[in-house]
């Protein structure tokens, strides 16, 4: 797995939104390079696992989009004589 990247649209979003967490719930002001380096360690440390869980979660969904389309085929068949 490669690491996770952001864009910088992305990041300043991100950076924007703890921000906001840290004053309003925590009631501490942060700068904005103390927000990036949070959003580094988090996507290092954490992010593997939101990865793992979001492909476990696509690979449960297209097993079940799989079978539709099994049975789908199935009623195609033609009977054989």
């Amino acid at each position: 797995m490669s690491d996770i990247t952001f864009s910088p649209d992305q990041k300043a979003r991100m950076v924007s939104k703890i921000k906001a967490y840290f004053d309003e719930e925590l009631q501490q002001d942060i700068g904005g390079f103390e927000a990036e380096f949070l959003i580094d360690f988090f996507a290092r440390e954490i992010g593997p696992h939101f990865y793992n869980r979001g492909l476990f979660d696509a690979q449960q969904v297209l097993t079940e989009k799989m079978d539709e389309v099994g049975y789908v085929m199935q009623e195609l068949e033609k009977p054989e004589v």
